[in-house]
């Protein structure tokens, strides 16, 4: 074998990188920001939402199932950026925030329920 290029490929003119296509360029800070808080903000509210609205032996199965919609919405607002570079970050992010804000109501749900 030889590190020679075929004879039918003609290289391009600014290497390899340069014939894969344009480079995309990188997600605005306030998009990121903004894909990724929208999720918390939806985790909070339906957090409140099963707070106010189902009963103290229903908390548990009502939350996990907010934590499964903000599972779905993430994934749905991730891939709306348009950008796979960092996706795998983001929604970590994403699915991590709602977890602890999801994770945090549940705490003061059972220890409200507990008291009352």
């Amino acid at each position: 074998m030889t590190d020679e290029t075929p004879e039918n490929q003609v290289p391009h003119a600014l290497g390899p990188a340069a014939a894969a296509g344009p480079v995309e360029p990188a997600l605005p800070r306030w998009a990121t920001a903004l894909s990724v808080g929208s999720i918390w903000v939806v985790a909070l509210v339906l957090g409140i939402l099963i707070g106010v609205l189902s009963r103290p032996t229903g908390y548990a199965s009502w939350l996990s199932l907010a934590l499964a919609v903000c599972a779905l919405l993430g994934f749905v607002a991730q891939l709306a950026t348009q950008q796979k570079d960092g996706f795998v970050s983001r929604l970590a992010a994403t699915l991590t925030g709602s977890f602890v804000i999801l994770g945090a109501i549940g705490g003061i749900l059972a220890l409200v329920s507990g008291v009352a």
